[in-house]
Formats: structure tokens, sequence, C-alpha cells
């Protein structure tokens, strides 16, 4: 039907076909995720170590190996990244103050004009939060990714709701 739709082009139809999955799994995000795992990595050297907790919505899924392939990866890139928080609700309101005010002072110094300014608070503050938090950061498998994209992705293959839960980063020193 989608190879109909697209005229016989095969990666127009591949495309509409993903576009829907997404668009599918977004439907999806409002259901209850309470099956999953937790999945572990410890990086070569036995310096750092995560614990991370994906949530899906049956045990059928938990058990499927690209759901587990992306707990893996999941926890890999996190002993990689260093994600402080999974998702921006989930920083502190004072945290964000005070980055805020730092990029304020910071652009104040620079001498931006204040019509500006805001603009490049706000774009700076959004960086600072990819870099912080897990959901917004780059792939480290695919830096035109974010993370949030390929849950969805994965969701979208699966057809199922599928959320990172928590996580715990533990370094040798930290």
């Amino acid at each position: 039907k989608a190879l109909e739709e697209a005229g016989g082009d095969i990666d127009e139809a591949t495309k509409s076909l993903r576009t829907k999955g997404l668009a599918d799994a977004a439907k999806r995000a409002g259901r209850a995720a309470n099956e999953g795992l937790v999945d572990s990595y410890i990086h070569a050297g036995g310096k750092v170590g995560v614990l991370l907790e994906v949530n899906c919505e049956t045990d059928f899924v938990a058990r499927n190996e690209r759901f587990q392939e992306l707990a893996r990866n999941l926890a890999m890139h996190i002993a990689m990244a260093s994600p402080a928080y999974t998702r921006r609700e989930d920083v502190p309101e004072e945290v964000l103050a005070a980055e805020k005010h730092a990029l304020q002072r910071q652009v104040a110094e620079e001498g931006k004009p204040a019509n500006v300014a805001e603009k490049i608070v706000e774009g700076r503050l959004n960086k600072y939060l990819s870099e912080i938090v897990l959901l917004d950061q780059a792939y480290i498998k695919d830096d035109k990714k974010t993370i949030d994209s390929v849950v969805k992705e994965v969701a979208a293959t699966l057809g199922e709701n599928i959320q990172v839960g928590r996580f715990a980063r533990i370094a040798v020193g930290e």
C-alpha cells in the first residue's frame, strides 16, 4: 500500500512508513509502561559502571532482542556521555536558574545588545541542557540523532511505548 502511494518509489515508501511509525509511537506515548528491564554496563577496566531502567508495556517486548540492544546501547552511552538527568523536567529549577544567571552575566560581559542577548542566552541554555539531559544528548553511535529519537525509533519498530526510567552512573574517583 505504501509503495502504491509513493508511485512505486521504494525510498519514498520507506520514508512514509518510517514517518507513520513515529506518528503511531507518539500516540502510544501516553500508555503505561510498567514492564521492562534493568541493564548494566561496566566499561573496560572497571572504572565506570551504569545501571539503567528501560520501561515498556509488555514483558514480551522486554525480552525482545531489539529492546535489549537498545538498553545496552543506552547504558554504554550513559557511561561515555555522563548525563546528569534523564529528561529536561528532571533538572532542578535552581540549577536552571543558576546556569541562566551565569549565561546572562557572560553575555552582558560580551557587550551584546539587550534585544539579542536573551536569544543568545536561550540558545546557550538549550546547548547546556543538550549536554546534561540524557534524552537531549546526541547519540554516541550516530550524532545526527538524539537519544530521544533513537528511543522513539525503537518504539515505532516494536509498536509499544518505551520510556527511559532512571539510571545511575558510577565512576571511580567521582
